[in-house]
């Protein structure tokens, strides 16, 4: 099981820090889900796909995998309304579909999300978690944080 979840670790990993590149290739796409009472759109589109690679990276950095994952999570909850806006207003993106069956089956995979990062908020074992840092690297200290 625990070769399982660190297989999921390194997804959502590289699904997160691919998704916050995208934030900044294809920032418009992004901006246009936007909320329109909220300022400054293009700049939450930025710092959201910075806080997603953010916390892709954090996720296999052990010493803080912990709190990367509760960043995730708070990320996840913090962009609902702009899955919300795209929804009811089926504002069209580049390669999504724009069908409310698409928008009814994407909404509660905001949920999966939020419980997968939960998944990482827990300690893991600092032998067999994946890690981009040698285990040789990462001080005994903060390895015992966990």
């Amino acid at each position: 099981m625990n070769n399982l979840k660190e297989i999921f670790r390194v997804i959502l990993a590289v699904c997160m820090i691919v998704a916050g590149v995208t934030h900044f290739t294809s920032a418009d796409q992004y901006v246009r889900i936007v909320p329109p009472q909220l300022p400054y759109p293009l700049e939450i589109v930025y710092l959201s796909g910075f806080y997603e690679i953010l916390g892709g990276i954090g996720l296999l950095v052990p010493p803080v995998s912990q709190a990367a994952a509760w960043g995730l999570l708070a990320l996840f909850i913090a962009v609902y309304p702009s899955n919300i806006n795209m929804a009811v207003n089926l504002i069209k993106i580049d390669h999504i579909p724009n069908s409310p069956w698409v928008h009814v089956i994407r909404l509660p995979f905001q949920a999966v999300l939020i419980a997968w990062a939960w998944l990482y908020t827990k300690p893991s074992d600092p032998e067999k978690q994946a890690s981009i840092i040698p285990k040789s690297l990462i001080p005994k200290q903060l390895q015992e944080l966990k």
